[in-house]
Parts: C-alpha cells; structure tokens; sequence
C-alpha cells in the first residue's frame, strides 16, 4: 500500500487546487501496476474537487492525502470546519457551483465523511484503480 501526503496551501486560490492535481498526478504515474488513464482523470478529478471544497469552504486550508490499494484509490482531505458537504441543486445560471460533490459521488466507488478529533472533517472517496 502506497500512502502520499501533502498539505494544501493555507490560501483560497487555484494554487493550492493546482498543486493538488500535479502532486495526485505524481502519485498516480509511480504506481506499478500503473493506474489507467480513465481511472486516474478521475482520481484527479476528485482530488481537485475536494481540496477546492476544502478550501472554500473548509477553512481555507487542508491536508491531501491518496492511497493505493490493489483495487482502489483512496481520496482523503482533511479541513478544519466541522461542517459536511451537501449536495445543493447546481446553479446554472450564476456560476455558484453545486456541481461538484455530486460529481464526486457519481466517480466514486463509496464516499464518507467523518469527524476528526480536532472538530473538522475528513472527507474521503475511493475510486476505482
């Protein structure tokens, strides 16, 4: 089981989203076996979609952290608010989201949100590898 973790920029802005999607790609492209090339956009994906929760709306900063497993790949990032996500009808309109955490749902295989001892949240999904 290969484990990578790294902490998201404590800023709100597509830096840290960025850095996230370059690290999952870093993460995914070591792999042996290698991971496909479906399942990783996927994987990459979901990792920009919840660290750019994370950031907006979890206290603007987060820890990543992506895990191999023979069949799956888990997803997990780590904010300080206590608050889950919801899925809200997406906005189509006037650009104000509502899109991702269902994406999120739909790509992955399970999703779970639990609370850290601290009183934030890790919010992890896994994916198929």
């Amino acid at each position: 089981m290969e484990t990578l973790s790294i902490d998201a920029p404590a800023v709100r802005s597509a830096g840290a989203v960025a850095e996230a999607r370059e690290a999952a790609r870093g993460f995914l492209g070591a792999l042996r076996p290698a991971v496909g090339p479906d399942a990783a956009d996927s994987v990459v994906l979901v990792v920009s979609e919840l660290v750019t929760n994370a950031v907006r709306h979890g206290g603007a900063t987060c820890t990543l952290r992506l895990t191999a497993h023979p069949g799956s790949i888990e997803v997990a990032v780590e904010d300080p608010s206590p608050h889950p996500p919801r899925k809200r009808v997406p906005d189509l309109h006037h650009g104000t989201g509502g899109f991702g955490w269902h994406m999120v749902n739909d790509l992955a295989l399970a999703t779970d949100v639990t609370p850290t001892p601290e009183g934030g949240k890790t919010v992890r999904a896994l994916l198929p590898r």
